[in-house]
């Protein structure tokens, strides 16, 4: 199948193509003219050799002319033939049921010949005599009468001459046809690699450049030659290179001034945030005594500030991943039992059906783990509906986690966007108990965890009872690779 494909695509290129009509025209050029001039060069080389016979047949005949008797005698018709004959053409001349004994071979007379002689016409007919092409014209001579008149004498002479000269005058004339028409057919291949390399120099030299330009070097430009169609496509896609560059480089400094704001908002928060989660810590602990109102108020406040903290931590996090600064903290992990501390860390133990088979070691960054298994969960419990079940598989070379629930699952539109930061399914909801930011991160710490060719994943789907699941894979042997994205 591929190399059909192969072999599809080679004869449908443009350098193919241009070979291929080049060649056809030739051809087709070449057919045509030299057939035309074959045929009429054959046409006039047998029409003078008719000619010169008849007028050489005629000429002979007034010689003999006019006839002495009749009927005559088998060695007046002998004589008779020996005198019409030359060297160039042999005559047989018939009488009746006689007929000249001079020319020795085959009888070359057709009965259709015949019957236009005994009409009292003129005749001639091409044939072959053993191989070799032959002339033959025939008349029958007539006796003039005492009153002027004449009639048919019934004496049929005919002339029988080779075409042997002509015929090879003729194959000449196809043979160089033939050599006419595969010089002509090599011009135009020549002629066809000319053109195909004139046209698809500039072609192949805008493919690369689109490659490239598509492979993120903005500062691609070819140089502009000459001032045919091909030059203004050039000139286009220099404008169009130019300007998304332009674009593209405003966008980035746009992104990266966003992200350090970003940045620079969350750190400076960082400082306001420890001393109200102070302040919240202390509210926590008399919010049970404060009265009405005033309970409830510090316990939404200090609910909003951890809900604050949590998304600007978040936000760091997210700042750290789009300057390339994370980083992993690599050690040898019993994946089981750090997946078990992270339930029970956050009090699901019980909330979670888990399979996770004991001895499953491998290099990862605990912290990111823990992150990544706390925010699936999380998100089963905020948008799904439990029992959520957490299982954990490994074959030498991947350790999987794969966190389900039992909720309506995850809407077809919704799942390009599952990983997108601040991405809500409900636009209606003007705010979410998370920060929006969970599985985005999820999703980069997973991408971090890579060795050599294999990177981590994680991606979302619907089980086949319904319900959202999240499957986690992690290379088992990570090397660190740093801030690789």
């Amino acid at each position: 199948m591929t190399l059909w494909r192969w072999a599809g695509a080679r004869v449908s290129g443009l350098r193919v193509r241009l070979l291929l009509a080049f060649a056809l025209l030739g051809v087709t050029t070449t057919a045509v003219v030299a057939s035309g001039s074959y045929f009429q060069a054959r046409t006039v080389i047998l029409q003078q050799a008719q000619d010169a016979a008849v007028a050489s047949l005629t000429d002979q005949l007034t010689k003999v002319y006019p006839i002495a008797q009749l009927p005559p005698t088998q060695d007046e018709l002998d004589l008779l033939a020996q005198r019409l004959s030359d060297r160039e053409a042999d005559a047989v001349v018939v009488y009746r049921d006689m007929r000249s004994q001079r020319f020795q071979a085959p009888d070359p007379l057709t009965s259709e010949l015949r019957r236009e002689v005994a009409d009292g016409r003129i005749a001639w007919q091409r044939v072959s005599l053993d191989g070799e092409p032959m002339l033959l014209i025939g008349t029958q001579l007539e006796l003039d009468r005492p009153d002027g008149t004449s009639r048919a004498s019934g004496l049929e002479v005919y002339s029988v001459r080779s075409l042997a000269a002509e015929q090879r005058s003729i194959d000449w004339l196809a043979t160089w046809a033939w050599l006419t028409g595969g010089l002509s057919l090599i011009l135009a291949v020549l002629l066809a690699l000319l053109a195909a390399r004139g046209v698809l120099r500039p072609v192949r030299e805008l493919g690369r450049a689109a490659r490239r330009l598509g492979e993120g070097d903005l500062s691609t430009r070819l140089t502009v030659r000459g001032a045919d169609e091909l030059a203004d496509v050039t000139r286009t896609f220099n404008d169009t290179a130019g300007t998304l560059e332009r674009q593209v480089g405003e966008l980035r400094r746009m992104e990266s001034d966003a992200r350090r704001f970003v940045a620079d908002v969350s750190h400076e928060l960082r400082t306001p945030l420890a001393a109200m989660t102070a302040v919240t810590d202390v509210l926590d602990e008399e919010a049970d005594h404060l009265p009405g109102d005033a309970g409830r108020a510090a316990r939404l406040v200090s609910q909003e500030t951890q809900n604050l903290t949590r998304l600007v931590n978040d936000l760091i996090e997210v700042s750290r991943f789009d300057s390339g600064t994370a980083r992993l903290a690599l050690d040898a992990v019993d994946v089981a039992a750090a997946v078990t501390a992270t339930l029970r860390i956050r009090g699901w133990t019980d909330r979670v059906r888990t399979e996770l088979p004991s001895g499953i070691v491998a290099r990862l960054d605990p912290r990111r783990l823990d992150v990544i298994v706390a925010n699936l969960v999380g998100n089963a419990f905020r948008h799904g509906a439990e029992p959520v079940s957490v299982r954990l598989s490994a074959d030498p070379d991947w350790v999987t986690i794969e966190v389900s629930d039992q909720g309506p699952g995850l809407d077809p539109d919704v799942l390009p966007h599952v990983f997108d930061r601040f991405y809500k399914a409900d636009t209606a909801r003007t705010r979410s108990e998370g920060s929006g930011l969970g599985l985005a991160i999820s999703w980069e710490n997973a991408r971090l965890h890579r060795h050599g060719e294999r990177r981590g994943s994680l991606v979302a789907g619907n089980g086949p009872s319904g319900g959202a699941v999240f499957t986690l894979r992690l290379p088992r042997d990570t090397a660190d690779a740093g801030g690789a994205r």
